[in-house]
């Protein structure tokens, strides 16, 4: 949704990701310095970085924002919904104690179709394909980065954060360097109050803090738990929409937020 905000408000895709992937990495290497924590300097600490920097932040945030230049919110909300998914998949073969059981394949099922009920895609009409097939290529960024936390080495989560972070910071630079103008026009002359609000909001709260929870709750409850929690941020995207824009909340949306939950649920069963 603040996405979709930045967009609309004169912004392009690359001034949105550029901002919030260089405001996320501002905000975790200084809260992490703050916090009297050190990023190391070996090779293989950086290229586990850059690893995640490609999967966890650089490649989704673009592919998401320009795919929403294209697809309703909605239809991202569905189509993110397809993480957890391809997150069980890979984890299946690559992480011990994460093996694809009966519970898992029925708590994705019944999650996605609820997700599909409470934000009705197809009520806006066809999707894009590229578009779509954008915000699909990120869900599996996502997918591929959560696993990569488990198994690449382990790192506190500020210095983990900040190190990725910085190295999508790194990854799009020379995009960046080479649309500095417009970049620059957009943002001092083009963009809305609410676009450079929505900025702040996206490098501050989804790249920076949560970022740092991610990695949190990667090591501590695995990447198919975490990849199945991805279910409820369309829900936060719903609800948060209806309070600020004052719609009423139908019945059926409270019944597939409870299929949700109930979804997650399922898929913690192990045997």
């Amino acid at each position: 949704m603040v996405t979709s905000i930045a967009l609309q408000g004169g912004l392009s895709s690359l001034t949105v990701t550029t901002a919030r992937i260089s405001l996320g990495a501002v905000v975790i290497v200084l809260f992490a310095y703050s916090r009297g924590l050190r990023l190391p300097w070996d090779i293989k600490s950086w290229g586990s970085f850059m690893l995640l920097g490609l999967f966890g932040s650089a490649m989704p945030f673009i592919l998401i924002t320009w795919g929403q230049n294209y697809v309703t919110s909605a239809s991202t909300g569905v189509l993110m919904s397809v993480m957890p998914f391809v997150t069980m998949l890979i984890a299946h073969y690559l992480v011990a104690g994460e093996q694809l059981n009966r519970y898992k394949f029925l708590g994705f099922i019944v999650a996605f179709s609820c997700v599909t009920v409470l934000l009705n895609p197809f009520g806006a009409g066809s999707i894009d394909l590229l578009g779509a097939l954008a915000i699909l290529a990120a869900a599996s960024s996502y997918a591929i980065n959560t696993v990569l936390i488990r198994l690449l080495p382990t790192f506190n989560p500020l210095i983990g954060g900040a190190g990725m972070m910085i190295c999508a910071t790194g990854l799009i630079l020379p995009f960046v360097i080479y649309n500095a103008s417009s970049i620059t026009h957009e943002i001092s002359m083009l963009a809305s109050p609410s676009a450079v609000f929505a900025l702040f909001w996206l490098g501050l709260m989804p790249a920076g803090i949560a970022s740092i929870v991610y990695f949190i709750v990667v090591n501590r409850a695995g990447p198919s738990f975490l990849s199945n929690c991805n279910f409820l941020i369309p829900v936060v995207a719903y609800f948060a929409g209806t309070l600020i824009l004052g719609d009423k909340v139908p019945p059926s949306s409270l019944f597939a937020l409870i299929g949700i939950l109930t979804g997650i649920v399922l898929t913690r069963i192990q045997r």
